[in-house]
């Protein structure tokens, strides 16, 4: 009986709305969490999609220097590029296609613009924004940058037709590029009209499905465009569907860190007194500063 519980479909526990703001320099994004309602999706804190949009030239904007403590972004650009550059001196350009994975651990301070020839000529702008919890015994490791290319992504393809982008994890045979700190899958799916993606997490993980384009059906249930599934934990399986028309999908599946959050603004940590301490390292400088 118990075998049997862990193979049947996972049911959809919840469908979050998203909601529009901005950020950085004033560019828009639309949002699913965190919320009042939804605050996290251990151990995801955020999903952030910017675009797609047509951007006229001079019109692109992005985040200017900020810091970062106790978790990790994930900066998955589609269209347009971002240059990026951080207090270690680490530079480099993220094109369409390509991610930065940024470790902030025990504090950096980081800046992701256009790059100059983006900015002059305009163009479509598109990505994502992940943010990922670091468990306590790992918010005080040394800032790391990882980057990958679009062709350092592995892309499989489904026995139902669906197009999969490992970013992180693995999934239907391929692994994605970026060694990272907890067990997750961060993964890009482009799905035909028709075409279905399967997917398996671990028992306890906690899944989640969120639409960046199109009408997606989740364990049965469909989700507009921007709307964001976040799984039950009743079984090991679930999978993605575009009945009508095309879509593309953002699924994430990690191990829950199970440990109180204290957030506020860019750090992310496990107590008040801990995030004090963040905004004050901050402003004395010990999270570097950027180059002139």
């Amino acid at each position: 009986m118990a075998t049997h519980a862990l193979t049947t479909e996972r049911a959809v526990a919840r469908v979050a709305r998203p909601f529009h703001t901005y950020e950085g320099a004033g560019f828009p994004v639309r949002r699913p969490f965190p919320t009042e309602e939804l605050p996290s999706v251990d151990p995801f804190l955020m999903i952030d999609q910017v675009g797609p949009v047509e951007l006229a030239p001079g019109e692109a904007k992005g985040a200017p220097p900020h810091p970062h403590r106790g978790f990790e972004t994930i900066q998955y650009v589609l269209d347009g590029d971002i240059a990026n550059a951080d207090s270690r001196g680490h530079r480099a350009v993220v094109r369409a296609g390509g991610v930065q994975w940024l470790t902030a651990g025990s504090g950096i301070v980081h800046e992701a613009l256009p790059t100059p020839e983006f900015l002059a000529s305009g163009g479509r702008q598109h990505m994502l924004q992940i943010w990922l919890n670091l468990p306590a015994r790992l918010k005080g490791v040394p800032p790391e940058s990882q980057n990958a290319e679009a062709a350092d992504l592995p892309v499989a393809v489904t026995p139902e037709g669906a197009e999969l982008t490992v970013l992180a994890g693995t999934s239907h045979g391929v692994t994605g590029p970026f060694e990272t700190r907890t067990p997750v899958l961060v993964a890009h799916g482009r799905l035909a009209p028709g075409t279905r993606a399967a997917f398996t997490v671990p028992a306890g993980h906690n899944a989640m499905v969120y639409v960046m384009r199109g009408e997606a059906t989740v364990s049965g249930e469909r989700l507009p465009d921007g709307h964001l599934a976040v799984l039950a934990r009743d079984g090991e399986r679930f999978a993605v569907e575009a009945p009508d028309a095309a879509a593309e999908v953002l699924v994430l599946t990690g191990e829950p860190i199970g440990e109180p959050v204290a957030r506020s603004g860019p750090f992310v940590m496990n107590t008040a007194a801990e995030l004090r301490a963040a905004e004050r390292d901050f402003r004395q400088g010990l999270m570097g500063r950027m180059p002139a």
